[in-house]
């Protein structure tokens, strides 16, 4: 029965991946989605964090340090995650997913582009809510990049997001106590 359902679930998100990357041709869709991915990517995650921490103040430079931390942290779980559970990334495992040149080869659970970009943009958030209109339209569309671009599946995605916004709220917390 597990099995059944865990194949089920499977299945689902192959659909829902090959649903997603069939827009790859669309010109405005690609270059708007492999432009925004890499803004989840290290280097840009960790230049937004360096700019913060340089000309920042006060609590939002403690915020800063949140975002640092967090990203730190959550990439270090990503790592260890990667190497627990080895799954081959959808453009390998898929007949007909369309990728950019020079596709990343590692492993594709959890989305380290995810996690890092929610790992950031949770503790801004916290700090200040009404960024969250500007924060969350870019980490979300960051994630869906992932699976147009065919590097993850939905629940590498997900499982990115959920582990970047807990470790982002758990320090910030600890952090920035109320």
């Amino acid at each position: 029965m597990f099995s059944k359902s865990i194949d089920g679930f499977h299945q689902i998100e192959c659909q829902i991946s090959k649903g997603i990357n069939r827009y790859f041709e669309k010109r405005a869709l690609n270059v708007y989605f492999r432009t925004i991915t890499n803004i989840g990517g290290a280097v840009a995650e960790i230049l937004a964090v360096l700019f913060l921490l340089a000309f920042s103040h006060g609590r939002l430079h403690q915020t800063a340090v949140a975002c640092a931390v967090s990203l730190t942290i959550s990439h270090m779980i990503v790592q260890v995650l990667k190497k627990v559970f080895p799954r081959v990334r959808p453009y390998l495992a898929l007949e007909g997913i369309k990728v950019p040149e020079h596709p990343l080869a590692d492993h594709s659970f959890p989305s380290g582009h995810s996690t890092a970009v929610f790992s950031v943009v949770i503790p801004l958030i916290m700090y200040h809510p009404f960024l969250g209109i500007f924060l969350m339209p870019l980490a979300l569309s960051v994630a869906v990049s992932r699976i147009f671009l065919g590097l993850h599946y939905p629940s590498d995605v997900l499982a990115g997001i959920f582990l970047g916004t807990v470790t982002g709220m758990i320090v910030f917390s600890y952090m920035m106590p109320f």
